[in-house]
């Protein structure tokens, strides 16, 4: 069991030596679409990359049904394992739309055995759902 000043402290870890394993400039917020963005998430149980939709639902349902009709492209071309949820509750109980892929292993961020399996995972697999989006954006944004 880890301290809270322990955990946080691994996690920097992680964080950082992914930043230098892997120095690129990720999109993530700068999407220049309202409410649509891009995520890591790595924790004690699990590891993905997402997109989420955390707008208004008006623009929410907008940018969602873009998404849903660029899927098969997606999926084919891109992520096939893409898993597409428009109600996905965070941890916090907000509700947002998400497309995520998992990774389908036991990892943790406390274990640093699976930190170079999440790190591969995480650049080969964001590199992969950013180029997506980048040729898809115009039409994403409409």
């Amino acid at each position: 069991m880890f301290t809270k000043e322990e955990s946080r402290l691994l996690r920097q870890e992680f964080w950082t030596s992914f930043g230098k394993s892997f120095p690129r400039k990720w999109i993530l917020y700068n999407t220049k679409i309202k409410g649509l963005s891009f995520k890591f998430h790595f924790d004690t149980k699990k590891a993905l990359i997402a997109l989420d939709l955390e707008d208004n639902l008006e623009n929410r349902i907008n940018c969602w049904e873009k998404l849903v009709a660029l899927k098969s492209i997606l999926k084919s071309d891109y992520l096939p394992d893409a898993i597409y949820e428009e109600e996905y509750f965070l941890d916090n109980g907000k509700e947002i739309s998400r497309i995520y892929l998992p990774l389908e292993k036991k990892v943790s961020i406390h274990n640093k055995n699976t930190w170079h399996e999440v790190m591969g995972f995480f650049n080969q697999n964001m590199t992969l759902f950013e180029a997506f989006f980048e040729e898809y954006r115009d039409i994403i944004k409409g």
